[in-house]
């Protein structure tokens, strides 16, 4: 049984960034992931292969709170689910760190302000290539440095969109993308902005995830083990169960058992919960750290609807996701509503077979003509109406006897959200012939839309400075363990109105300086740039 310094469990955004925060100081880090290599071919452009056969989701099905089984939106591969999303990388406002009251309830404060966490929200920018452009957005706390990358150029049919929400008294601005585009140069960009990037994985490895930003350049590191195939299914701890002693995980030669002086959860809310609780011990009766009885509760992921919008012209756009508004983030600036209501980002572009894949669930896509919905894609321009999900207790992820994952959820909070959808609605009369909206809080867990569904899941292993209330501490490590730490979207006490990825990159940094410091490593004086991909990955061999 081979031991290493840190053991991480997933790979995406969280896990990755943690271990490339701890690369470089030669600590042995060993990163289990459960899924393999996502494979570079000609399928990852392909809208029927990604939407409509499903071809990289996983096919496991979770429960819903009746009992129905219904496929989860999630991809088990090296670099998680950021190899699928759609690039959106925005900080939380300063106001979502601090308590919030919505028209549905209480949004609580964070154990932690936007002003511990801004250093590594500039540093997460940098890293993940955030094309922005700061005083644009009325949320922004005004002291934010300007962004290293320019904000992407709208397309024509977005400029125009712009200009349209302008005249209204809008103040939209250039949403935060990660990708590595060079707009000076776009014969030799890495991006060229093409119509195959939010839900797909990118052919030309342009955009900026946790694969290709962080774990392929740390493959050639002689203290750095990846091993794929790995599904972590319990944490053995010592009797005292102060400390984690084994990680047990499947593989395809069997059950596998790894040890490490810091042992690090980040394989997504859902299963970072399952894994606590299926290591339910003598000191741990009810899952592993769930003293609070807090594990695996207070499930969120984000009230969307994406408003379609068709026009009698063909749209011009092919990079449409470059606009967001937030001038209702915090209420009706008109007055009359003073709860929060959320945030509105352009989506990407919809092919024809996107839009088959978006509805696949309950209408075949062999009863949709291709010749209708490429008609309709080129006349479409789709917006997506993020709100906030508050934590409740009875939101939960369970775990029962026989291994499967129920996820007990209601939706909440919602007026905010309605009626945000209804400002959005009537903004674009004037702009398009018509609007029609797909509210995923108006559909079973059975036939969610594809491309958001559980993406956005945060909050089950949630941080605070109360052991009752919480989980974790402040710098994410279990208040009864020694040697645990949870960075992925699990440790989010609350999921604001923005995409969640930033702040997971930025958190695994800061948790990542704490672990040098607890490891008695020496920081890099500098931090340097990712080494060059390697040739071949090294092979993991003789570790047992």
């Amino acid at each position: 049984m081979a031991h290493f310094d840190v053991v991480i469990i997933g790979s995406g955004a969280g896990g990755a960034t943690l271990a490339q925060r701890l690369a470089p100081t030669g600590k042995s880090i060993l990163i289990l992931e459960r899924g393999e290599h996502l494979p570079r071919e000609a399928e990852n452009w392909s809208s029927r292969a990604v939407f409509v056969q499903h071809r990289y989701r996983t096919q496991e099905k979770w429960y819903d709170k009746t009992g129905k089984p219904f496929t989860p939106n999630t991809h088990y591969w090296v670099g998680g689910n950021t190899s699928f999303y759609g690039a959106a990388l925005m900080r939380l406002r300063k106001r979502d760190f601090e308590e919030v009251q919505h028209a549905g309830g209480v949004s609580p404060a964070w154990p932690i302000s936007l002003a511990d966490l801004a250093p590594c929200y500039t540093e997460a920018e940098t890293l993940w290539q955030v094309h922005g452009a700061r005083g644009e957005d009325p949320t922004e706390n005004g002291d934010e440095p300007p962004y290293a990358y320019a904000a992407v150029h709208h397309d024509p049919g977005v400029a125009q969109l712009k200009t349209h929400w302008e005249n209204q008294g809008w103040r939209p601005f250039s949403l935060p993308l990660g990708i590595k585009l060079d707009q000076a140069h776009p014969v030799t960009s890495a991006c060229i902005k093409c119509k195959t990037c939010g839900g797909y994985p990118c052919l030309l490895r342009a955009k900026c995830d946790a694969r290709t930003l962080a774990i392929e350049p740390m493959l050639a590191l002689p203290n750095v083990t990846l091993l794929t195939g790995r599904k972590v299914v319990r944490l053995e701890t010592d009797p005292a169960g102060r400390s984690v002693t084994e990680v047990v995980c499947e593989s395809e030669g069997g059950e596998e058992r790894w040890t490490g002086d810091i042992v690090v959860l980040a394989a997504g809310a859902a299963n970072s919960a399952v894994v606590l609780l299926a290591s339910a011990n003598a000191a741990h009766p009810t899952g592993l750290a769930n003293g609070s009885d807090q594990v695996g509760r207070n499930y969120m992921f984000h009230t969307l609807t994406a408003m379609v919008s068709l026009t009698a012209r063909m749209v011009d756009v092919t990079f449409p996701k470059t606009l967001a508004v937030n001038d209702f983030y915090w209420g009706d600036p008109a007055g009359g509503y003073d709860k929060p209501m959320g945030h509105i980002q352009l989506l990407e572009y919809m092919s024809g077979q996107t839009l088959e894949g978006q509805v696949s669930d309950w209408l075949p896509p062999g009863l949709v003509p291709d010749a209708m919905s490429e008609g309709l894609a080129e006349r479409m321009l789709s917006m997506l109406v993020i709100s906030e999900d508050l934590p409740l207790p009875q939101n939960r992820v369970r775990l029962t006897p026989d291994g499967r994952i129920h996820l007990d959820y209601t939706y909440n909070n919602l007026e905010g959200h309605e009626r945000l959808v209804a400002k959005l609605k009537g903004s674009l009369d004037g702009f398009v012939d018509h609007a029609h909206p797909l509210s995923q809080h108006h559909f079973q867990f059975d036939s969610l839309l594809p491309l958001y569904g559980t993406a956005h899941q945060a909050g089950t292993i949630r941080f605070g400075t109360d052991p009752a209330g919480s989980v974790l501490d402040p710098w994410c490590k279990a208040h009864q363990l020694d040697n645990l730490y949870v960075v992925d979207t699990s440790f989010f006490p609350s999921i604001a109105s923005v995409n969640p990825t930033l702040t997971t990159v930025a958190n695994a940094l800061r948790v990542g300086d704490h672990l040098i410091e607890r490891l008695g490593a020496r920081a890099p004086a500098a931090r340097a740039k990712p080494a060059p991909r390697p040739k071949a990955h090294k092979a993991a061999e003789g570790l047992s």
